[in-house]
């Protein structure tokens, strides 16, 4: 199947058609990311989600070729970059209008938010007033400057990167800008054998300078709609619901998840049993995706803070983690029969 077929199918075969595009995108990362399936089908949840996402981890970890491989799977998509230093300005991220002496009138010139994937490297080096520039690009897809409100592109997907071992020169994001990243993640290291992978592909030129596009605009913003689709049952919202409340009643928190984190992890299921080749939610999903699509939106106090320091940041969390789930323990729903298919859509046979 052709990816431009997917648009005109409708019910069950657009759907199907829709996983099985997502395969393709999936597949098409792989050949420049090793062993990272599972954070590349996070960042692909956002992406269908009309999320962003934050990328925590050391340097030399790939994050920005992720970034580059996404746009350039996607045909059409128009890539950008910010380079986050201190001397940086919002209207070096949003764009300016200039005096054009011929036009004698102003004339906006649209700077690198401007685009469909971009890439903010070492967000947090950024002063805040920079930082807050993406705020409203963030949360509306649309910037507002002199005055005017101007829409971007769409699908717009924000991809942010910070160093977890640096901190001199930089600034934290504030709770109200982490909140607006759909979710946090990090892609760590590969195993051995995928690092010699990796050596052994880049002898003779990097493996992105042949990567082709196997999915179009039009493509994304149909596999949005097959998201949308997705069932969850009512006993899973209200799970949900109840687990993102449990975060703002823990001892070891002193401001909880907002509502945006409920909206985010309804999303964020429905997306992953897309991408499992699912039309349905079922608890998995949730536990899956709970620390990526919550754990930034929470503010802990210092106590927290300062156990985690002695046992370990991944111990701390995965404690809180636990104490979320026992406090609003999984129900044991599925959904109804008459919203059932089968267990898994079978995929198409590909074809030349």
């Amino acid at each position: 199947m052709e990816p431009s077929e997917v648009a005109r199918l409708e019910g069950s075969d657009r759907f199907q058609a829709a996983a099985e595009l997502s395969d393709r995108f999936l597949e098409n990362i792989e050949t420049v990311i090793h062993g990272k399936l599972d954070e590349i089908k996070l960042v692909l949840a956002a992406l269908l989600c009309g999320g962003h996402v934050l990328f925590e981890d050391v340097p030399g970890t790939a994050k920005t070729v992720l970034a580059r491989a996404i746009a350039a799977s996607i045909e059409g998509a128009t890539p950008s970059r910010i380079q986050c230093t201190p001397d940086l300005q919002p209207t070096d991220v949003t764009g300016l209008s200039i005096y054009n002496q011929r036009e004698r009138d102003f004339e906006f010139r649209p700077g690198p938010i401007f685009a469909n994937v971009l890439l903010v490297d070492e967000i947090n080096r950024a002063m805040p007033k920079t930082q807050s520039a993406l705020l409203e690009a963030m949360a509306e897809n649309q910037v507002t400057v002199d005055g005017q409100t101007r829409v971007l592109p769409a699908p717009f997907l924000l991809i942010a990167t910070e160093n977890p071992i640096e901190y001199e020169g930089t600034f934290p994001l504030p709770e109200a800008q982490l909140d607006r990243f759909f979710l946090k993640t990090a892609l760590g290291y590969p195993s051995t054998d995928e690092e010699l992978q990796i050596v052994d592909e880049q002898r003779h030129g990097h493996p992105l300078r042949w990567l082709q596009p196997v999915i179009g605009l039009e493509e994304v913003h149909a596999m949005r709609e097959a998201v949308t689709a997705v069932y969850v049952d009512p006993i899973l919202q209200r799970w949900i619901v109840e687990l993102v409340r449990t975060t703002r009643e823990l001892d070891e928190v002193a401001v909880g998840a907002s509502v945006r984190g409920s909206l985010a992890l309804e999303r964020a299921t429905r997306a992953w049993a897309l991408l499992d080749h699912r039309p349905y939610v079922v608890p998995e999903d949730v536990e899956r995706l709970f620390a990526a699509v919550l754990l930034h939106r929470i503010v802990f106090r210092p106590t927290f803070l300062a156990e985690a320091r002695r046992v370990g940041w991944s111990a701390a969390v995965a404690a809180v983690t636990e104490k979320c789930f026992a406090a609003a323990p999984r129900p044991a729903a599925e959904p109804p029969a008459a919203q059932r298919p089968p267990e898994r859509l079978p995929v198409a046979q590909q074809t030349d």
